[in-house]
């Protein structure tokens, strides 16, 4: 949901006693050495960021955690929590899963009432939001950038400081049926912006496809690839909105295209799910990340995996796609900060990542883990890390729920009534500069 300056986070010196710990395990990230696969992050986002200090003394760990994770992963979690209490004898980590919809309202009541987790998940969009009220510690300089997709590790940069460590990743492609782009007379996955287009036209008009793509009527996760790979941008240097530069008029007016030439629907069912359409074939293309596999195999069968296949995104002038996922954090409150930080090292040592994947199928965020033949060997999720080293994430502003619904706002009322690419993107601009980026 959320921004700032390049002071460090408030606090940063109260981490130095925490960090001693950091030591024990050495410098976190050696084993995954400094091959940084991502040059798509925030210029210069991670390059003068503020990270507490590391520390060379040793120090043991010991006593009781506390960490909530949201969703399927507050679930999950435990499982490598068990397994990291049987490696460090002594500790204890209780795992509290909370539900996606209550955990912002939970987060806020926690801090204010300084009855905080000692390390808790956090979605990206909710970095800027968490990390202004003072509430996280900075991250120790043993985790390194490099051991990172760039793009991710970015995500948690606020105020100049980083204030969290990324644990998984996930990014989009191009899922579009095979069978059916053959029939209708295309040999190569789209490439390019104009190949998306065509393809659509002739799936539709050709290959017996009800709709040429599934496309969002408000959805700024889908919208906003089509901006950064026209080499637009959300905000620009210091606090400086760029929602309506002629780079974002044109992703627009692309954008709409699909809906104004009747390749996608201006509304669809309420609770419509697109694995279903597009196994029947009614909508032959929609962008998804690596989930989507799984469903796949589970709603078409062993037969349908010869019928569909990936792409990356679409170029113009560049092909980049979105970057989700979660962070970890650790907060000031938290009373065992050195368990804390051996705990989120833990989980993102290149080993555990691969377990995690092997386990909820959430993507490694080290790119050390990517090394391993079960990533690297199945050629549908190596594309998903192909495509991670050309992504890009929301600002991490406290404002950006504000920002992301107003961006929703003209979005739909371009593609579902008579708004222009030019006045949806002017919309933006004011609602955004309206709103600002939060301190």
């Amino acid at each position: 949901m959320y921004d700032g300056s390049t002071a460090p986070a408030r606090g940063a010196g109260r981490a130095l006693g925490a960090l001693a710990i950091l030591a024990s395990f050495g410098l976190v990230f050696a084993a995954c050495g400094t091959n940084n696969k991502n040059n798509n992050g925030s210029a210069g986002a991670g390059a003068s960021a503020v990270q507490a200090p590391a520390v060379s003394a040793a120090a043991s760990v010991g006593g009781t955690l506390t960490v909530w994770a949201m969703g399927n992963e507050g679930v999950e979690l435990k499982k490598v929590a068990d397994a990291f209490m049987k490696d460090n004898p002594g500790t204890t980590v209780n795992v509290t899963p909370v539900d996606w919809g209550q955990a912002v309202a939970k987060l806020q009541t926690a801090i204010a009432g300084h009855q905080t987790p000692d390390v808790s998940q956090m979605g990206t969009d909710m970095m800027g939001q968490f990390a202004a009220t003072g509430a996280l510690e900075p991250v120790p300089a043993n985790f390194q950038k490099d051991a990172f997709f760039e793009s991710a590790w970015n995500t948690n940069i606020v105020n100049g400081t980083v204030s969290g460590v990324r644990w998984y990743v996930e990014t989009r492609l191009l899922y579009y049926r095979k069978d059916i782009a053959e029939k209708a007379g295309i040999t190569n996955p789209p490439a390019t912006w104009d190949d998306l287009e065509a393809a659509a036209k002739v799936m539709k008009d050709k290959g017996g496809a009800k709709w040429g793509i599934a496309l969002g009527t408000k959805n700024w996760q889908e919208y906003l690839p089509f901006l950064w790979s026209n080499g637009g941008a959300i905000p620009e240097g210091q606090g400086k909105f760029t929602l309506n530069s002629p780079q974002a008029v044109e992703a627009l007016t692309v954008y709409q295209s699909f809906f104004k030439d009747g390749l996608t629907p201006k509304s669809v069912p309420e609770g419509f799910d697109i694995t279903p359409a597009f196994v029947s074939g009614t909508h032959p293309m929609f962008f998804s990340g690596p989930w989507h596999i799984g469903l796949l195999d589970k709603a078409g069968g062993a037969d349908f995996a010869s019928k569909w296949a990936l792409a990356p995104i679409p170029k113009k002038v560049s092909s980049t796609s979105f970057v989700g996922g979660g962070n970890l954090v650790v907060y000031k409150d938290s009373k065992n900060k050195d368990l804390a930080w051996k705990f989120v090292q833990y989980l993102t040592d290149p080993k555990t990542q691969v377990g995690w994947y092997n386990q909820v199928t959430d993507l490694p965020a080290v790119t050390a883990a990517w090394d391993d033949p079960k990533l690297k060997d199945d050629k549908n999720v190596a594309m998903f890390g192909e495509q991670l080293k050309s992504t890009k994430a929301q600002p991490a502003i406290p404002t950006w729920s504000e920002v992301s619904t107003a961006i929703n706002d003209a979005l739909e009322k371009m593609t579902t009534r008579s708004l222009d690419p030019q006045a949806a993107a002017d919309q933006m601009q004011k609602a955004a500069e309206s709103i600002g980026m939060g301190s």
